[in-house]
């Protein structure tokens, strides 16, 4: 997702039937061109071990909204309409649960999918055209289904006004206006849409909140942490928020009715095993020890351990240019905009990016938009941060009547030492510009925690990466206050509360435009706004650096895994 290829100025019904006008070039391997283990045999058999830090979210597919997390469902336990394949730069959707990749009507507010033969739960149970109706409307839940993309489906469907609340509230009527919407005839669905929606297909391969979701299944938030399968692999018993779970074979699991490339389904089993320390994880997995021997990770080698990896290891390295942008957000409920303009002066760029391990880690940006979008112009309000400007700030903050020092409270990912010294390195600089910083470093399911409305955070780390090739999956899921802010218990993704009339009217337009250059001027002037208002301050572009366990084949980062380890290709030598 790292590279894009740009988009002319074509008509959105042309999109539509032309799927790869939208797709992505893939991500590459900085260290050597490629970013898969050359040592893949296709063997299936044994056990891998998945370590993490720290807890995983959500489980619950219209609730997953993690890179790493979506592509390691997809590929073991979650199958959907359309799918990726394994390919480094496979971005072109292919058929899945569908029998083909849908059909789409010449103004792209009409989709319809069909579900194939032979397609079951791990209970042995057909997957219905019904299952996805309802794993669709959960999306609507929004005070429920907490956490996932559901800006989208709420953006897009066509209710005809109707407010509908999701199944579990819902009115007669609400249902209806929702059955209409979304319709099933036999085993073909079909979604109709208020705005042309031409890379649906992208966002269905891209995301999970499309996946079908089995009615006699679903306890609503109870659910968060259970897995009911249609892939090759189920749960084993139950999954520990804090320790993790293992996954198996799922026997119902009918391979001839999966055409894709897109699950190797190698190992027996997978264990996920959470709650062993960074540091620890990278040690264990290069010295091949312990669990190690057969171990991938979705924590990243830190700075301090980059040389003795690349010299003990180096043949189970790679570095991988992320589609994913590091930024801060401000909360805009708590501090005023003179005191929001003061933090953006104050801002040490290079003393964040030198701490994380400088450029083999990261690379300086002026926007969270990426340079390979046809939105992307330079935002003028973050250009050259460099080293921050104490000063300025202080100016800004004496000129507002602000008595100084200026109480914040700054949350980030505390779980390795690099984060707690990148966010050390902000404060000092902070403290240095007429504000007191208290830092608040998070070892639990860190977005679940930001995303609480009534937080006292006052600025926090985030990371973002483009759900598919368009500006229109990176601000609006992040700022569109009049689709994030629709239910005060849940912000989604607008951890700073941001809402702003104009800033929702631009993206309105953009998702009602007909072609993909009056998207993307839109899309470039509500990044400005972003900038003027400093709802937001971009930090960098994440370099991800991996390592493996020597008895691991087929370590792969791919378009689909978003640079994280690819569990469709995986497997461990016998």
């Amino acid at each position: 997702m790292s590279k894009f290829l740009k988009r002319g100025g074509v008509t959105l019904a042309a999109v539509a039937l032309a799927t790869t006008a939208l797709t992505a070039c893939g991500s590459s391997d900085s260290s050597d061109g490629g970013g898969t283990d050359d040592s893949s045999s296709g063997t299936k058999g044994g056990e891998l071990t998945y370590l993490l830090a720290t807890p995983i979210g959500h489980l619950d597919p219209q609730r997953i909204y993690v890179g790493r997390d979506i592509i390691n469902v997809k590929r073991t336990v979650y199958r959907t309409w359309l799918a990726y394949g394994l390919g480094e730069d496979a971005s072109d959707p292919i058929p899945d649960i569908a029998t083909d990749t849908g059909t789409v009507s010449e103004d792209a507010k009409t989709w319809s999918f069909t579900v194939r033969d032979g397609v079951t739960w791990q209970d042995g149970s057909d997957v219905t055209c019904e299952d996805f109706a309802y794993g669709f409307s959960r999306n609507f839940a929004s005070d429920v289904i907490t956490g996932g993309p559901s800006n989208y489906p709420i953006s897009y469907l066509d209710l005809g006004g109707v407010k509908y609340p999701g199944p579990y509230t819902a009115t007669a009527d609400q249902q209806a206006a929702y059955d209409k919407a979304v319709s099933c005839d036999g085993n073909t669905i079909t979604y109709h849409f208020k705005n042309p929606w031409p890379d649906f297909g992208q966002a269905v391969a891209s995301l999970n909140f499309a996946d079908p979701y089995k009615k006699d299944q679903d306890q609503g938030d109870k659910s968060n942490f259970s897995i009911f399968s249609n892939g090759p692999y189920k749960l084993d018993g139950t999954w520990d928020e804090n320790t993790g779970g293992t996954l198996v074979r799922n026997t119902e699991y009918d391979a001839s009715s999966d055409p894709t490339d897109a699950r190797g389904a190698l190992p027996d089993t997978i264990k996920f095993s959470i709650g062993t320390e960074p540091e620890a994880i990278i040690d264990e997995i290069a010295n091949g020890a312990s669990e190690g021997e057969t171990a991938v990770t979705g924590t990243r080698i830190q700075p301090q351990q980059l040389a003795t990896v690349k010299s003990t290891a180096s043949d189970r390295y790679k570095q991988v240019t992320s589609p994913y942008y590091d930024y801060l957000w401000l909360n805009v409920k708590r501090l005023d905009l003179p005191v929001r303009q003061a933090i953006l002066a104050a801002t040490n760029d290079d003393a964040w990016i030198t701490a994380g391990g400088g450029k083999d880690f990261y690379q300086p940006v002026d926007s969270i938009i990426p340079t390979t979008l046809g939105a992307y112009k330079k935002n003028e309000s973050f250009a050259d941060l460099g080293a921050g400007d104490t000063d300025k700030a202080k100016q800004i903050l004496t000129d507002a009547g602000v008595t100084m020092p200026y109480p914040l409270t700054f949350t980030f990912d505390g779980s390795s030492e690099t984060g707690k010294n990148q966010a050390a390195a902000l404060k000092d600089t902070f403290d240095q510009a007429g504000f007191k910083v208290t830092l608040n470093p998070l070892t639990d399911a860190y977005y679940p925690t930001i995303q609480d409305p009534e937080s006292k955070t006052d600025i926090g780390w985030a990371g973002w990466g483009a759900d598919w090739p368009s500006a229109l999956t990176i601000l609006p899921p992040l700022f569109d206050g009049s689709v994030n802010l629709i239910d005060p218990a849940s912000n989604q993704n607008d951890y700073g509360n941001y809402n702003s009339d104009e800033f929702n009217a631009l993206v309105a337009k953009a998702q009602a435009a007909t072609t993909t250059d009056e998207q993307d001027d839109l899309m470039s002037q509500a990044d400005a706004l972003l900038g003027k208002d400093v709802a937001y301050i971009p930090l960098e572009n994440s370099l991800f650096n991996w390592t493996w366990g020597p008895k691991v084949t087929g370590f792969t980062t791919t378009f689909a895994s978003n640079g994280f380890p690819d569990l469709g290709a995986i497997g461990v030598k016998q």
